[in-house]
């Protein structure tokens, strides 16, 4: 089988189909207004212009599909042949993936250790609690000296009292 794809794609003188090694750019100009006159070029029309195949496509979805389809991937070189995979590398892509697995897993059990966030999140809530008392003695403290500052202290005294309900 392998040889026959070989032959096949050098008869038609097309290379085997690959994956993209670029991110196609559908958002750059989402929500953007564009005025479209006679003369405005293709490309910068409504809709998603493809350069390879010169046309424009109305929406994502029929973008994406014209990039993957034949006509497009034939103008730009390729054929719709895939190359097949041999058995070493299903093997190692497996043991990536049963990796890539195992690594997500501990990861989970790792953040999700109910008992360690648990703690973490009491003395979060305790902190908050000391800086809040904290503030209010703070506040208070500065609404007494503000509260002492404005009266003065002889006139206080001639008019027989100390001040407004500052001590216990």
């Amino acid at each position: 089988l392998r040889s026959e794809a070989v032959v096949s794609t050098q008869s038609t003188g097309r290379e085997l189909l690959r994956a993209r090694d670029h991110k196609v750019d559908l958002d750059s100009r989402l929500g953007k207004t564009i005025v479209v006159t006679k003369e405005t070029p293709s490309a910068l029309q409504g809709g998603y212009y493809c350069n390879v195949c010169d046309c424009v496509v109305k929406d994502s979805i029929n973008y994406l599909d014209h990039i993957n389809g034949k006509k497009h991937q034939r103008n730009l070189g390729m054929s719709m042949k895939v190359e097949r995979s041999t058995l070493d590398q299903v093997r190692s892509r497996f043991d990536k993936n049963k990796r890539k697995n195992e690594e997500a897993q501990k990861n989970l059990a790792e953040d999700y250790d109910l008992e360690v966030r648990a703690m973490e999140r009491q003395e979060e809530e305790e902190k908050q609690r000391q800086s809040k008392k904290q503030r209010r003695k703070e506040r208070k403290k500065a609404e007494e000296e503000a509260a002492s500052a404005d009266i003065d202290p002889e006139m206080a005294a001639v008019m027989g009292f100390g001040g407004f309900g500052g001590g216990k």
